[in-house]
């Protein structure tokens, strides 16, 4: 004798009208079930998945999938193979009833919804019961059927081929935009910042006093933060058309390194920080874009800054490994939760609460564009290699740090036309 399950018969609703959905809800609810409800195909397949319910109810006119495409998928699923199938609709034709059969309903309910009646229908089916096909109507039933899905799926397909088309033209209109309004904005950076370095050496031979001096400090500052943020904008958008250009030279990585250090070393020391590199004189040079990989190393190393607290250590250290070079820039921070790791070289992404979003580069935690590792992230493919990072975690109390490993191959990356020139 089979055992009765546990608690009440669960029950699956697909309907994509909200009165359907919230009348037949509280009938069954009423009768003791445990109803779950969804309001189109994809998102009641989903559904089923989860509860495994002992009976589904699907409407058969909804609109991304039909009530006959949903019940020949929940019979093929083995989660649901077994639950009845139940289809409602205001259809009232025997060729209607026939074709919800065929695909795999169970049963047929018409409506307007008999409250009286659906319990005790409900009731039926859960116990067994199931309606068939006459043998000489089924296989032209099944033509039928078989005819309507290919012509939506034909529908569908064309209807995906237009949104894509659509997609594409947008997707390029976005990138010849970002790209002609970053040129514009640099041309003007350029002479901004050429001529705040003339008023600097003037100032500096005049000595004009320390408040102009430090006025002019702050101006070149921000014009130099400025040309960054539109150049990491000109890259991403360069990585994203797949035209960005590389001038291919052997590189001296530690020279790049050094130069990285350098630049950095005085926003490590305002954090009381320790930001060193590893011996790199006996590594062969590697063939790449020097411009492009101090920018990617220093995006990085930039990051690592940012999320180490004040006293804390960032190290850059680079091995010889089997016609490959390891990259480390490790860091004593804050960590990056495990969700994110991938995350993180996405465009725009960016870990903190925009709400409390600062621009302080210098600061602990200070935010920014969300571009500085997408671009690093298309760098590094560039050139033929990988980047990833290990962390334990987010913990700003125990402070795990994170690794951020770049590997570049030995060899110089394969020429794409009009994509990376060797210059």
């Amino acid at each position: 004798m089979p055992t009765k399950p546990l608690g009440p018969l669960k029950i699956l609703y697909i309907e994509d009208d909200p009165n359907s959905r919230r009348l037949v809800e509280r009938l069954l609810l009423a009768e003791g079930y445990e109803v779950y409800v969804a309001e189109d195909g994809l998102a009641g397949l989903e559904l089923a998945r989860q509860v495994r319910p002992a009976l589904v109810l699907t409407d058969v006119n909804m609109g991304t999938m039909t009530g006959h495409e949903v019940a020949t998928r929940l019979k093929e699923m083995p989660e649901t193979r077994h639950a009845p199938v139940i289809a409602m609709t205001a259809n009232t034709m025997q060729t209607d009833r026939e074709i919800a059969l065929v695909a795999g309903c169970d049963g047929y309910i018409t409506k307007p919804i008999d409250v009286d009646a659906l319990p005790r229908l409900i009731e039926k089916f859960l116990a067994g019961a199931r309606e068939h096909v006459d043998d000489t109507v089924k296989v032209q039933r099944l033509e039928e059927y078989r005819n309507t899905l290919v012509t939506r799926l034909e529908q569908t397909v064309a209807d995906l081929q237009r949104a894509n088309a659509e997609l594409r033209r947008a997707d390029k209109m976005k990138k010849d935009f970002v790209v002609i309004s970053s040129h514009e904005l640099r041309t003007p950076i350029t002479l901004i910042y050429g001529y705040i370095k003339l008023l600097k050496m003037e100032t500096d031979q005049l000595a004009l006093g320390e408040h102009l001096d430090a006025i002019v400090d702050k101006i070149l500052t921000a014009t130099q933060r400025m040309n960054d943020a539109v150049d990491s904008i000109i890259n991403v958008s360069l990585i994203d058309s797949e035209q960005l250009e590389l001038a291919l030279k052997p590189v001296d990585l530690q020279g790049v390194v050094q130069s990285i250090v350098q630049q950095l070393q005085p926003v490590a020391l305002q954090r009381n920080q320790k930001l060193y590199m590893s011996d790199m004189s006996t590594l062969p040079p590697v063939p790449g874009d020097a411009n492009y990989l101090r920018r990617a190393l220093s995006n990085v190393v930039d990051n690592a800054i940012k999320y180490t607290p004040d006293g804390g250590e960032i190290g850059i250290e680079a091995l010889n490994e089997f016609e490959t070079i390891h990259i480390t820039i490790s860091d004593t921070g804050i960590g990056i939760d495990r969700a994110h790791q991938e995350r993180i070289f996405e465009k725009f992404y960016v870990l903190e609460d925009t709400a409390y979003h600062s621009t302080n580069r210098t600061g602990f935690m200070g935010g920014g564009m969300g571009l500085g590792l997408a671009v690093t992230q298309g760098i590094i493919r560039a050139h033929g290699g990988r980047i990833w990072v290990d962390s334990e975690g987010k913990d700003v109390s125990r402070l795990p740090g994170s690794r951020f490993h770049i590997m570049l191959p030995m060899t110089a990356p394969v020429a794409r036309e009009a994509t990376i020139a060797e210059k």
